[in-house]
C-alpha cells in the first residue's frame, strides 16, 4: 500500500481527499495506485504513472454511481511503499514499475514509474522503501 509520509516543502502532510466516480464492481484498496479511465477510477498499470491513491477499501456496486474517496498525487509527496522482490540492485533514483495489484512497486527498472528517493534500509521481498512520482 502506498502511504504518504511526506509533502516536500508543505505546511502539513495531509493530502486533500476528492470524490472519484468509482467503475461498476470494481474493488479497490485503501493505498492503491489509481488512475482515471473514462472519467472512472481504475487500478494504475505497471509502467502507467498513478494520478491519484485510494483513501479507503470500497466495492463498487454493478450499478448505479458510487463515489470513492482518493488522494491526488504531486510531485512533492514521498510515499513508503513494499517492493515486491529484493532490492538488491536498486538505488535512490532508480524509477521502478508498479507490482499488479497497485499497492507496492517491483525491482524491475524496465519503463518505471515510481523513482527510489530511499531505500530506507530494504533488504528483502516486502520490506519498504520511499518513492516519488
Amino acid at each position: 500500500m502506498f502511504r504518504l509520509v511526506k509533502i516536500e516543502n508543505g505546511r502539513t502532510n495531509e493530502a486533500e481527499p476528492v470524490k472519484l466516480g468509482a467503475t461498476p464492481q470494481e474493488t479497490y484498496s485503501l493505498g492503491e495506485a489509481l488512475v482515471l479511465s473514462d472519467g472512472l477510477a481504475t487500478k494504475c498499470a505497471s509502467t502507467t504513472k498513478p494520478a491519484f491513491i485510494a483513501g479507503e477499501d470500497f466495492t463498487a456496486p454493478a450499478t448505479g454511481s458510487a463515489s470513492l474517496v482518493a488522494y491526488p498525487i504531486s510531485s512533492d509527496m514521498v510515499f513508503e511503499v513494499p517492493v515486491t522482490a529484493a532490492p538488491t540492485s536498486l538505488k535512490a533514483g532508480n524509477a521502478v514499475t508498479l507490482s499488479s495489484d497497485g499497492l507496492g512497486v517491483t525491482a524491475t527498472t524496465t519503463s518505471g514509474v515510481a523513482v527510489i528517493r530511499d531505500l530506507a534500509g530494504a533488504a528483502a521481498a516486502g520490506d519498504k522503501i520511499l518513492v516519488k512520482f
